[in-house]
């Protein structure tokens, strides 16, 4: 097998096995560590109402910069989450995941999602398109960006209290 087709492989399994890490961080409400995973200048944004809108100007699910990141997970730490009590238990399958562009130290990756949400209400399926950027830092990978797009996020939306 070519250098290259070598390194390639090993680039798709390192960017695979950081975003099954996340995945299970978020299936598992494990949100410290989760919030490790960020960059400091990380964005996390889910869109509203299409997928190509303007955060700035349209209303977005969540349109979250790091310090509003680290708030949110404060929030779910204070037990007044109330319809997270008791947590929705989640299982999330990740699929398609393609590198997309890599400059330097960041990387464009995109992937699909399915989660499967159990809870006091009821069970629901939600289905995203994510794409990322991610950085490498000293300690490994990281996301400066998560963009989750609901595939129904053109509908009403039950209440979504965890993190996508």
């Amino acid at each position: 097998m070519s250098e290259t087709i070598t390194s390639e492989l090993a680039l798709v399994n390192e960017i695979s096995q950081f975003l099954f890490l996340e995945a299970r961080l978020q299936d598992t409400h494990e949100y410290d560590e989760w919030e490790a995973l960020w960059t400091s200048d990380g964005v996390y944004w889910v869109p509203a109402n299409g997928d190509d809108i303007d955060p700035e100007t349209q209303m977005s699910i969540i349109y979250d910069n790091r310090s509003r990141i680290s708030l949110r997970i404060k929030q779910f730490h204070t037990g007044k989450r109330h319809t997270q009590s008791p947590r929705s238990r989640l299982g999330r399958v990740l699929s398609n995941v393609e590198i997309i562009e890599t400059s330097g130290n960041e990387i464009r990756v995109a992937a699909n999602a399915m989660v499967f949400e159990s809870n006091l209400r009821a069970e629901t399926v939600w289905c995203t398109r994510n794409e990322y950027l991610l950085r490498r830092e000293a300690v490994g990978l990281r996301m400066a960006r998560k963009k989750v797009v609901l595939v129904n996020n053109d509908k009403a939306l039950y209440t979504l209290s965890f993190l996508i």
